[in-house]
């Protein structure tokens, strides 16, 4: 199954089509006529660009606290790929060329969760990791076989109504022990399973 690392946003391209983080490194040479994004990137400059960098990425757990901060669910989303079969994952996509890291998050929550989600994010968010996704299984426990991503990932406190868009399908809220299990990781695209349980036991929500 072909695993890929969303970024959709209703506005521009789809992910296939998608903003270029690299705009302005001499990729490529094509003239951006005034008014137009700087930041697109055409299906063949993304595929040179993933070909010969590493893509940066910023990766959100959603979760639900109570009023002592403890997480007591986690949002674990529910994702059709391209071949329409059904997958587990987490808020994820790239950084845009010129955007903070604080912006991309802020973006991707919205995009996947909705704009009711009210996610809480401090001025100078701190990832609890770095994940590595590679083409080739087995470097490390993440993979993406279209590239070599490089993936900030936090916990992100929402506290509003989530109503998931794009290719997002659904939200299903987890106790923490049912996103750390064997069962949920198996369902999950890339080794995000891995990454669940870290962002659990970061917050000191995994026993």
């Amino acid at each position: 199954m072909a695993v890929r690392t969303p970024d959709p946003d209703p506005s521009e391209p789809n992910d296939e089509t998608p903003r270029d983080p690299l705009a302005g490194l001499g990729l490529n040479n094509e003239f951006h006529a005034p008014g137009a994004n700087p930041g697109w990137l055409s299906e063949v400059e993304l595929a040179e660009a993933r070909r010969h960098l590493p893509i940066l990425y910023v990766e959100a757990i959603p979760v639900r606290q109570d009023g002592t901060g403890a997480v007591t669910e986690v949002g674990i989303l529910l994702r059709a790929t391209p071949m329409g079969e059904m997958t587990r994952t987490i808020v994820s996509g790239r950084v845009r060329y010129g955007e903070t890291v604080r912006d991309a998050l802020f973006r991707h929550v919205e995009n996947d969760l909705g704009p009711m989600a009210f996610p809480l994010l401090p001025p100078q968010p701190a990832p609890f990791t770095v994940a590595e996704y590679f083409p080739l299984p087995g470097v490390s426990a993440y993979h993406d076989d279209r590239q070599h991503a490089v993936s900030l990932a936090f916990v992100v406190p929402v506290t509003g109504t989530c109503e998931p868009r794009q290719d997002a399908l659904e939200v299903t809220w987890m106790t923490p022990e049912e996103a750390s299990s064997e069962t949920l990781s198996a369902e999950m695209e890339g080794g995000r399973g891995t990454l669940v349980r870290l962002a659990l036991a970061s917050v000191g929500a995994l026993r």
